[in-house]
């Protein structure tokens, strides 16, 4: 599945994806074992710690309720034209790929739009994707709080009517080890290959 990027945004996602992991890879815990990431490595930033949203079944959700799983976290929203549907359609190429080793991972898409993304469109949007996929939503305050967690990129874009606005966003994944640690930042120009490449190195 491919959707044209349009250059503004293109410019503006890419920016946020690329200087991110500038920013963080001073910060890597001496710990963490290197690993050949295709993504960038941001092992030791401690990433995604404060993650607190609510599932699109009404259940709220932490961290500790994925343990044991590899993740991949995306920031987006259900009605963005390009990026978000791209992205997951990605991830779920990525699965495939990995075949039975795919129970092992979970796909999350973080709602950066919680006024429209209501439980019942965020869950139909990402389950068309994977059924596996799982959506989060919440307060505002809930997703300030998880955005800055994560030092996660979101602006609202005015449109023509209040009611037809966009939102700007970072456009990686965060890909997260079973223990909740984030490891790399997979970025829109790696491919499903790349993304599974790397999940299999957390596995």
């Amino acid at each position: 599945m491919s959707v044209p990027f349009s250059p503004a945004r293109r410019l503006l996602l890419a920016g946020a994806a690329a200087t991110l992991p500038l920013a963080l890879l001073g910060c890597k815990s001496k710990a963490a074992e290197p690993l050949p990431f295709e993504g960038n490595d941001i092992s030791g930033t401690h990433l995604g710690r404060d993650l607190d949203m609510t599932d699109t079944q009404g259940r709220q959700r932490t961290l500790a309720d994925f343990r044991g799983k590899v993740l991949l976290v995306f920031f987006g929203y259900t009605q963005c034209p390009d990026v978000c549907p791209t992205a997951m359609a990605q991830a779920a190429q990525a699965l495939e790929l990995l075949g039975d080793q795919a129970a092992q991972v979970q796909v999350i898409m973080v709602s950066v739009d919680p006024a429209r993304d209501t439980p019942a469109i965020l869950g139909a949007y990402v389950h068309a994707f994977d059924p596996s996929f799982i959506g989060l939503t919440g307060t505002p305050e809930q997703l300030e709080k998880t955005a800055r967690s994560f030092k996660a990129f979101y602006a609202k874009e005015p449109g023509p009517t209040p009611e037809q606005y966009a939102m700007n966003h970072s456009a990686a994944f965060y890909l997260m080890d079973q223990d909740g640690e984030a490891r790399a930042l997979l970025g829109p120009s790696l491919t499903p290959e790349d993304m599974a490449h790397d999940i299999k190195l957390l596995l």
